[in-house]
């Protein structure tokens, strides 16, 4: 049965609201008083979300392991943080302190393609592990550029479609809808 094993659920595309979407899941998981694990791969401790602030309200355990977008630091800095974070997440996904974890951004770390990433981020790992997983344990998985064998793997797919958006009429970020 579905529920004994745990669920795979994948937010993917080009519009916004991948993250969010996650984010509202794992608050409906925390009215539910199941325990979630909230971490990123590409976003740095740095970076301010106020839904990341709130899920940690609301005691989430929140954790953003990379050191941001590829284009800001060096190929052995990503390699380094992309490994150090699937480490991380890998460890906390086999713990069993969770019910639902989200692995915001995973989709985007694994389709990195300016420089090699599967020595240090190894889909078949992370396929290897999902499958491996404990019982019961909900994966959320968000980013663009999913994965076939993630795709073949998720119990469910939603793939969010840009329509239209205000950054591209030169709106910056807006403070309580993008950050």
């Amino acid at each position: 049965m579905i529920m004994d094993k745990g669920l795979t659920l994948i937010y993917t595309g080009n519009g916004k609201g991948k993250t969010s979407a996650a984010v509202g899941l794992a608050v409906r998981a925390v009215g539910n008083d199941l325990r979630v694990g909230f971490f990123q791969f590409i976003k740095s401790e740095e970076s301010f979300s106020g839904e990341l602030k709130s899920l940690k309200q609301l005691g989430v355990n929140v954790k953003s392991l990379g050191i941001g977008f590829t284009w800001e630091k060096t190929v052995e800095e990503q390699r380094r943080a992309l490994k150090a974070a699937w480490q991380f997440a890998k460890a906390q996904i086999n713990s069993g302190k969770y019910d639902l974890i989200v692995l915001d951004e995973l989709n985007y770390a694994l389709a990195i393609t300016g420089f090699p990433i599967d020595d240090v981020l190894p889909l078949a790992d992370v396929v290897a592990t999902l499958k491996n997983r404990p019982q019961g344990l909900h994966i959320v998985i968000t980013g663009r550029g999913l994965k076939e064998e993630l795709l073949d793997f998720a119990d469910l797919v939603s793939e969010i479609e840009m329509i239209k958006h205000y950054y591209n009429e030169g709106q910056i970020a807006v403070k309580g809808i993008d950050l």
